[in-house]
């Protein structure tokens, strides 16, 4: 039985209010101001391998980003496997995702050399986390303690998923490859083709298996960041303080329940929990919006708790 009963969609209220042609010229100066400045925000880039820095500006969006840091550092974006913010690391906790600090330091890491790695899948779980760059390429997150991707030394963090047994899964959501993993039967052997990111003076990498949740420790400091979204302009936005931590614990859930970590994706979540007064409603209005990630009802409920938490202070 469904945690939530799904209600029946009501006729629209009639707009008692019709705008005048003179407020939707205000509505529109509003956006296009915001966009303009938006576009006005200049960052620094450079090569996580060793490269002279950039400035990038005028984007406003995920892949219009990826497009700057290509012609800032004469690369391709297909050549852009994810970037870390202040530091050249190949570190998990530093990855870029939906929010840039105004000050941060943007290091590019690029495709290097690809390899294939034979496994055998003997317990129900890979024990790997997936997410991606938001531009088609998924990659390695985690890779659990004393799992079965953890008794391949030639797994890393930071591997780029480029293929599933000769199936290319290039362009493919993180969700999605992170499913295609989970539905590879128990006692099956299979490959993967992995490419790892170009080394150079700064190559450590992070330990396989992090603490969690520190990507978004840097989230409701009251400091005002750059959010960009897959779909839709980007945003210069003052981040509340009880927002880091609830979406921290979302991207926890998505983990314990996809096998992906995704702040933009939280963010979203939260973001869609508010002005909205019970959890059915919320859940209704994820379907709407989410659909197509098929979340449980569980994960719902537990993401409803999150927020309400969040909210009352105590995570």
């Amino acid at each position: 039985m469904p945690l939530f009963s799904k209600k029946e969609k009501k006729s629209p209220k009639k707009d008692t209010h019709t705008l005048t042609e003179e407020d939707e010229e205000k509505i529109k100066q509003i956006q296009e101001d915001s966009r303009a400045h938006v576009k006005q925000l200049s960052f620094s880039v450079q090569l996580a391998h060793g490269s002279p820095t950039a400035k990038i500006s005028n984007f406003s969006s995920v892949k219009e980003l990826y497009q700057k840091i290509a012609e800032g550092l004469n690369i391709t974006m297909q050549d852009i496997m994810y970037c870390t913010l202040n530091s050249p690391k190949v570190d998990m906790e530093k990855l870029l995702g939906g929010q840039i600090g105004l000050q941060d330091l943007i290091f590019v890491h690029c495709k290097g050399a690809s390899k294939n790695v034979t496994l055998f899948k003997d317990a129900p779980t890979l024990g790997l986390t997936i997410t991606d760059n938001g531009n088609g390429f998924a990659f390695i997150k985690r890779v659990k303690n004393d799992s079965v991707a953890s008794r391949y030394s030639n797994i890393y963090v930071g591997d780029h998923i480029e293929e599933i047994n000769g199936e290319n899964v290039v362009g493919i959501r993180h969700f999605e490859v992170a499913k295609i993993l989970r539905e590879i039967n128990e006692g099956d052997e299979f490959s993967l083709k992995l490419c790892e990111p170009i080394r150079g003076g700064f190559d450590e990498i992070a330990p396989r298996q992090g603490k969690g949740g520190k990507a978004s420790d840097n989230l409701g400091s009251g400091k005002a960041t750059l959010r960009l979204r897959s779909k839709g302009p980007a945003t210069v936005e003052e981040v509340l303080s009880w927002e880091g931590p609830a979406i921290v614990k979302v991207d926890d859930l998505l983990e314990k329940f996809l096998g992906i970590r995704d702040p933009e994706l939280a963010n979203t979540l939260i973001d869609l929990a508010k002005n909205i007064e019970n959890p059915s409603n919320y859940a209704t209005a994820v379907e709407t919006q989410l659909g197509d990630f098929g979340f449980p009802d569980e994960f719902i409920f537990d993401i409803w708790g999150a927020y309400m938490d969040a909210k009352a202070g105590r995570i």
